[in-house]
């Protein structure tokens, strides 16, 4: 039996169907009154729980042999954010030490690439590099990376735990419209597109989730594996997405000085209308940051193999299409 923690996020969900389609017997951990339309279709058992309730958690692991945990908040807001520390530390720490007592074989957690130090242009990201809770530029950041530290320190104290730092991931099956996954969403649309030149590391979904399967059976415990894909610019991705749908919006670039103005006020506006965030500070920072990154360790020691980009976009561009199109017009 093996259990999924954050069953019904992007990742989670397509975790959860290649191990199904593995012939695994899967067991996903949802909260309570939570949405699983995400698995809808898949053979697996469903419990209630959540992370930060110790004895659900007992529950959920009883006949377990090994734990992907997922469960987590994301955030690009500004801000410290209570919610997201004790979610993604705290929780990561009950799903710890229940592990460590319930004889777990392996724990494979999901981490992030934004955990880790924040290295300079010119500079290679790869696993050298380490879990950063000092520097980290948000609360998120600091969360999966205090959280990372706790991964290790159980390894150290004998629990078999593997870690996996995945970049920007995109992809099919994300029910939930992911932060990444709005940029397609966003080039998707017709119209005029403001620009800022930027780029990043972006990784399919479908790839990640192998990885975490090959990390749970070739990974050594207490190391860390980066999930990279392709670096992108931002007016690639439009550019690719606009190809595979066959829409040609206009791309207009907008000066950097004026995207990290605009970027400082944007939070508020997100906060006053109650709308999903996409230009923040801590947005641009990512994408104008370094995003060279290395999966080499994780090619050497795990066999992943991650597929082209542009074979993503176009996939994703797919299955988003097919997705609004299964959509219930609205009334």
């Amino acid at each position: 039996m093996i259990l999924v923690t954050g069953a019904t996020g992007h990742i989670g969900n397509v975790l959860v169907r290649q191990l199904v389609e593995r012939g695994e017997t899967v067991r996903a951990m949802v909260l309570p009154g939570e949405d699983i339309s995400p698995l809808k279709g898949v053979e697996l058992e469903i419990v209630r729980g959540d992370v930060l309730d110790p004895s659900s958690l007992q529950r959920a692991m009883n006949g377990v042999s090994s734990v992907y945990h997922l469960a987590g908040i994301i955030s690009i807001m500004p801000g410290r954010n209570e919610t997201v520390h004790r979610v993604n530390v705290e929780g990561t720490r009950n799903v710890l030490r229940t592990a460590a007592r319930s004889s777990i074989r392996r724990l494979v957690y999901t981490s992030s690439i934004h955990a880790l130090h924040r290295a300079p242009h010119g500079v290679t990201i790869d696993e050298q590099i380490p879990f950063d809770p000092q520097h980290a530029i948000s609360s998120y950041d600091r969360s999966k990376a205090e959280a990372s530290l706790l991964v290790q320190d159980a390894a150290c104290l004998g629990l078999d735990a593997v870690i996996a730092c995945p970049t920007g991931v995109i992809g099919p099956h994300d029910y939930r419209n992911s932060e990444m996954g709005e940029i397609i969403r966003m080039a998707m649309k017709h119209g005029l597109h403001f620009l800022v030149d930027g780029a990043y590391d972006f990784v399919d979904v479908r790839d990640v989730a192998q990885g975490l399967i090959l990390a749970e059976s070739h990974g050594r415990s207490g190391e860390s594996y980066i999930l990279s894909g392709e670096r992108i610019t931002i007016a690639g991705i439009f550019e690719q997405v606009q190809r595979a749908t066959g829409l040609h919006g206009i791309r207009l670039p907008v000066p950097l000085s004026l995207v990290r103005l605009a970027a400082v006020f944007a939070p508020l506006y997100y906060r006053l209308a109650g709308t999903r965030p996409t230009l923040t500070p801590y947005a641009v920072e990512t994408v104008t940051s370094n995003s060279v990154i290395s999966n080499a360790k994780a090619r050497r020691e795990l066999g992943y193999t991650p597929r082209s980009l542009s074979e993503s976009i176009q996939d994703t561009v797919a299955w988003l299409a097919e997705y609004r199109r299964r959509l219930p017009a609205p009334q």
